[in-house]
């Protein structure tokens, strides 16, 4: 696809963000938009949406407010679509790498987001492409969601931290290194299988491997989705309240449709 004439722009105007809810509920439903009054109350209050186009065509979106935890004010990423006609085009991190050139001229330094950790191409994108981190694991974050991509299973997310001032160096991983895996696998007709987790490692580096096409292992067999949601959760959950950090995705050169996450821990003295 041909994307010389896609253009990239802050939106304001009403009838701009009553075409960035059209897409959303194309995306995902109406009930899952957010109103027009509402994107207009928070630009006008430090937030931001922003509009790829082609042709004059909404095709994605990202649209974010101001957060305060108490301590520190940082931009929430709340949503980013792409119109389902127009993925895999790389879209997404052009609307990421405006995001953060419009956030940096606000006066933000750091940008806050949820995704769900077994989807590989958000993970591939936020960790390894925009250099993001994440110690966060929440359990259920939305509860109970009907949509395609989240329908039947709990929506455990990660907490994202992009620092777009000073991203966090990535330690790179050499090939004989070979870190302990905390999810031992199988493959079995064609789909990983989680086998056994292991949460008693005191090295500083470890994987955690996921599978790479998650949505099409969800329709082959949802028992094995769930049994992949459970296991992340309690490797996740056990590693990250324990000080360890998600520094980085990558795909596995030995096994097929096989991810691995990459957690870091600093030594301590």
């Amino acid at each position: 696809m041909n994307l010389s004439s896609l253009t990239i722009r802050s939106l304001s105007t009403v009838e701009e963000l009553q075409k960035v809810r059209n897409l959303e509920v194309k995306i995902w439903s109406m009930e899952d938009s957010v109103s027009v009054n509402h994107t207009i109350a928070a630009i006008k209050n430090g937030g931001l949406v922003i509009g790829a186009f082609l042709n004059e065509n909404l095709v994605g979106f990202q649209y974010s407010f101001p957060g305060y935890d108490g301590k520190k004010v940082y931009l929430c990423s709340h949503s980013l679509g792409i119109d389902p006609e127009y993925r895999k085009f790389g879209i997404g991190e052009k609307l990421k790498i405006a995001q953060r050139e419009v956030a940096l001229e606000k006066g933000y330094d750091l940008i806050t987001w949820t995704y769900d950790p077994l989807e590989t191409v958000n993970g591939y994108l936020n960790l390894h492409k925009l250099r993001a981190v994440c110690s966060s694991y929440l359990e259920n974050a939305y509860g109970d969601m009907d949509d395609n991509l989240n329908g039947g299973l709990p929506t455990d997310r990660f907490l994202v931290e992009w620092h777009i001032k000073d991203p966090v160096k990535k330690k790179t991983i050499s090939v004989e290194a070979k870190p302990p895996v905390a999810i031992t696998t199988s493959v079995q007709n064609g789909y990983l299988v989680p086998e056994k987790n292991h949460l008693d490692y005191k090295e500083t580096t470890i994987v955690v491997p996921v599978p790479g096409n998650f949505q099409e292992l969800k329709k082959y067999d949802f028992t094995l989705a769930l049994l992949w949601r459970e296991m992340t959760r309690e490797v996740f959950s056990h590693y990250l309240q324990f000080g360890w950090t998600v520094t980085d995705l990558r795909k596995d050169d030995e096994i097929e449709q096989q991810y691995l996450y990459v957690l870091h821990k600093k030594k301590v003295g």
